[in-house]
């Protein structure tokens, strides 16, 4: 019988690098999951047993790949796949799903691509230190959303250092810095009514090419991370403040209550004063 623990991550106010979901399974012979596609990166590190990982690759065709213990395989947002564990020696494995704006850069530069999913580690002590990370967060899940945070870092950079074919990326590309100053802009200025074009004014670019820079980027467009910017930072309001609804809507951008609470919703999937109240009891 399948073994399982999975949790779901509290928090999404980590801009750089956050969690979504996270867990370890042992496997039942023959055990699939898919056809899916998810909205993040997911990460699967295979700690015994073998299975196959299909997967479309940048030209939509799909491949299969076969996965032993001591590998594993990255699953890129959107992108439709399926995995079987072994009828015979079924796998068991942990994963984490996580995204920010550090990862599609730490991913591309350890070599792992849409068209090369698979991790096979080049230094063996590196990827038991990686292992070890995924296996503590699975572990500690009472932990605070900053401790966990911290060791999802870690499991970062052991899984960049560990590949097989690390890729060197090159530093200080005009782009990054444009991104990087758009989503200062958004932290200093959320609160009030800016707009897509007053951001790419700031960065003195065009309004189109702005928005597909920082989409190939950050993997939202300026628009959505706005958005979902204010909504973590209303969040953070409503769970630690007695403001009302209007003063929080208010205080990240949104001087009607009707458009902030529609906004949210749309976030969230329920009202601010819903979610405070799951968040507090209250």
């Amino acid at each position: 019988m399948s073994n399982i623990l999975f949790s779901i991550f509290p928090s999404e106010n980590f801009i750089d690098l956050g969690l979504y979901q996270y867990g370890w399974e042992r496997c039942d012979p023959a055990h699939s999951f898919g056809p899916v596609a998810r909205n993040h990166y997911l990460f699967h590190y295979v700690i015994s047993g073998t299975g196959t990982h299909t997967a479309q690759n940048s030209s939509g065709d799909s491949i299969t790949y076969k996965i032993r213990s001591g590998q594993g395989f990255m699953i890129f947002p959107h992108q439709i796949c399926t995995y079987i564990a072994d009828n015979e020696l079924p796998w068991e494995y942990v994963w984490l799903e996580f995204d920010g704006l550090k990862v599609k850069e730490a991913v591309e530069s350890c070599g792992l691509n849409i068209s090369h999913p698979v991790y096979r580690p080049r230094h063996k002590d590196l990827a038991q230190q990686m292992k070890e990370e995924m296996l503590y967060i699975t572990n500690h899940s009472h932990e605070s959303p900053f401790h966990l945070i911290g060791h999802l870092y870690l499991f970062l950079d052991y899984l960049t250092r560990s590949n097989a074919f690390p890729i060197q990326t090159k530093g200080g590309r005009m782009r990054d810095f444009y991104v990087k100053e758009a989503v200062t802009f958004i932290e200093q200025n959320f609160q009030n009514d800016i707009t897509v074009e007053d951001i790419a004014a700031f960065c003195n670019l065009n309004r189109s090419y702005f928005g597909k820079i920082f989409h190939d980027t950050v993997g939202k467009s300026p628009q959505e991370f706005l958005i979902s910017y204010r909504m973590s930072k209303a969040g953070e309001l409503l769970k630690m403040t007695s403001l009302s609804i209007a003063d929080i809507g208010n205080a990240v951008g949104y001087p009607n209550q009707l458009h902030f609470s529609r906004a949210f919703k749309n976030v969230y999937g329920v009202s601010p004063r819903a979610w405070r109240y799951e968040q507090s009891g209250k």
